[in-house]
């Protein structure tokens, strides 16, 4: 079997994991031991990531005529690819905080959306929150005021407040309407007085 033979399912196999990728991060995982290899493949996996060690002239060959053409330059030493197809900001945020902690982990470039971006642009990236933590910071700012209302309609109700409002409103109506009642009472007794 001829050499090409053996690279062209490889590069098919890389053609179609970028073809739907939402991301696309490369970086260089030299110097990562063993358990720290490892614990960055579950941490990806959890992640719903995609992430795979390829040779770089398979990666030129499948990246030509695609979004990820921006990323050539960056191919050169060991090179691993991390896609994601669901989360753009996934692969960035998963990479850069395991960074943090494995300091020979580099991440080299990325393409989110189309947009190609350096290491500097992913590190940018991987601060932002995912979408379900996005979500869920909307749904509470909604809540919030919600929830703040019926906490004062409920201590409202404990103090017997609610009560103390419609007394006043009551008590004002009958002492207008004896107001004229008793203006009618004075003149027909000052009538008789004068007889």
């Amino acid at each position: 079997m001829a050499k090409i033979e053996l690279k062209k399912p490889v590069i098919e196999e890389i053609s179609a994991a970028i073809k739907d990728a939402q991301s696309v991060v490369l970086v260089d995982y030299r110097g990562l031991t063993v358990e720290q290899d490892t614990e960055l493949r579950k941490q990806l996996r959890e992640a719903g990531i995609n992430y795979k060690v390829y040779k770089n002239t398979m990666m030129n060959f499948a990246f030509k005529g695609t979004d990820c053409e921006a990323l050539l330059p960056y191919l050169e030493g060991p090179s691993a690819l991390a896609i994601s197809t669901e989360d753009a900001t996934a692969p960035a945020r998963v990479l850069c905080k395991f960074a943090k902690t494995a300091d020979k982990l580099e991440v080299k470039g990325g393409i989110v959306e189309g947009t190609a971006y350096d290491a500097a642009g992913i590190i940018s990236i991987s601060q932002i929150p995912s979408r379900e933590e996005l979500i869920s910071r909307l749904l509470g700012s909604m809540q919030s005021p919600i929830t703040n209302f019926a906490r004062v309609m409920n201590q409202l109700a404990e103090k017997g407040g609610a009560s103390t409002c419609e007394a006043p409103a009551a008590a004002e109506e009958p002492t207008e309407a004896a107001a004229p009642a008793a203006e009618e009472a004075a003149p027909a007794e000052e009538a008789p007085a004068a007889e």
